[in-house]
């Protein structure tokens, strides 16, 4: 019973999470138009089937629907539906299209960034500290083989002093598989020598084999220190530039594994199932920052996956508007371009289903949404 309300609850944070992430991300679209003077003629929380109208005013009805998977705008005039939410932005000029499509995803980008200024805030810069902290030890690895324990300080390897600069790790790894070297650890305040062979290993949690290394996780050693709102604000956006071009390496990495261009990227692709199980399992190991941080990289994740030009998203309407534009104003026929979005709209479904019963089959499994 008690799982099953953990559950409950879980899914009930899950859901209003995302509401406010996708309300955010409309009311992106809805101010710009407004202000674009582009007509609206509703402003919808949740998705239809509706359930009462909230009020009205200068012309917009604010509705509450019964689906609490987010919100939409429904934009005034004839054409094709943005969302199939109805209405279309047809009869305004490309430039104010763009702009409209874009005010969404930059809503989700500004939220993440609000939440990093506010953990950063309260919870101090983080400023990196020599080492690092070794989170788990995996069995019958090299690392646990010579001994390493969970929470050690590694503060060298082979007398190279590891910084903040972590792929001295790996590099140590492949340029010493097979030989013995030193690591200087310090274990319960005192600093002591270890010698490690790096050599090939085996993850258990997913069978994953790996040519050379440790078979330790660990983590950067930071202290935090205070820096008052006006420097948590500016902390923020370098916080959220390094994230916003970690998830562009790591799409880029996939897109390459795709294509052959790179070794493919294990972990696989996780949908609202995934995240769901994801946001209980953040909330039970970090708490309430854990779980703020969370929140900001998924609208982080919906400002850049929006602007990708995949038929149906912000990102393919922005490319036909652009196009447009390109041509003078000249559109690409309206029902040609419904139909790449139509199609597109379909293969998206398509793939949140697949997804969504991979996800089912782990959480069946017992894999953790989050990995080891």
């Amino acid at each position: 019973m008690d799982g099953f309300a953990s559950g409950i609850g879980t899914l009930i944070i899950f859901l209003l999470m995302l509401a406010v992430l996708v309300l955010v991300h409309e009311l992106g679209h809805f101010l710009t138009a407004r202000s674009l003077g582009i007509a609206v003629e509703e402003f919808g929380i949740g998705f239809p089937p509706r359930a009462k109208v909230l009020f009205e005013r200068a012309g917009v009805k604010y509705t509450l629907n019964w689906l609490p998977i987010g919100g939409f705008v429904r934009f005034g005039g004839e054409g094709e539906s943005l969302y199939g939410a109805g209405g279309s932005l047809a009869a305004a000029a490309p430039w104010k299209k763009i702009l409209v499509l874009v005010a969404g995803p930059l809503m989700n980008l500004l939220l993440t960034y609000l939440i990093y200024a506010g953990l950063l805030f309260a919870n101090g810069v983080p400023q990196p500290l020599n080492g690092i902290t070794l989170s788990d030890i995996i069995p019958n690895t090299p690392a646990a083989q010579a001994g390493f324990q969970q929470d050690d300080i590694l503060l060298a390897l082979g007398g190279t002093p590891i910084e903040s600069d972590t792929a001295v790790v790996r590099t140590v790894a492949t340029e010493n598989t097979g030989k013995p070297i030193d690591a200087l650890v310090e274990r319960n305040g005192q600093q002591t020598t270890i010698t490690v062979t790096p050599g090939p290993w085996t993850n258990p949690a997913d069978g994953q084999e790996f040519s050379t290394g440790f078979g330790f996780s660990y983590a950067p050693r930071v202290e935090f220190v205070n820096v008052g709102p006006f420097g948590a604000l500016i902390a923020a956006v370098q916080q959220t530039w390094d994230t916003l071009v970690r998830f562009v390496q790591a799409l880029g990495q996939l897109v390459g594994g795709l294509f052959g261009m790179n070794e493919p990227v294990g972990g696989g692709v996780t949908g609202v199932v995934g995240m769901a199980r994801g946001t209980g399992e953040v909330i039970e190991r970090y708490g309430i920052s854990g779980f703020a941080e969370w929140m900001a990289l998924i609208s982080l994740n919906l400002f850049l996956f929006n602007l990708l030009p995949i038929p149906a998203l912000d990102g393919s309407h922005i490319m036909f508007a652009l196009i447009q534009l390109a041509r003078r104003g000249k559109r690409i026929p309206p029902e040609k371009e419904a139909l790449v979005h139509a199609v597109g709209f379909a293969l998206l479904m398509g793939l949140m289903v697949v997804v969504t019963v991979s996800d089912v089959a782990n959480w069946l499994g017992g894999a953790p949404a989050l990995g080891q």
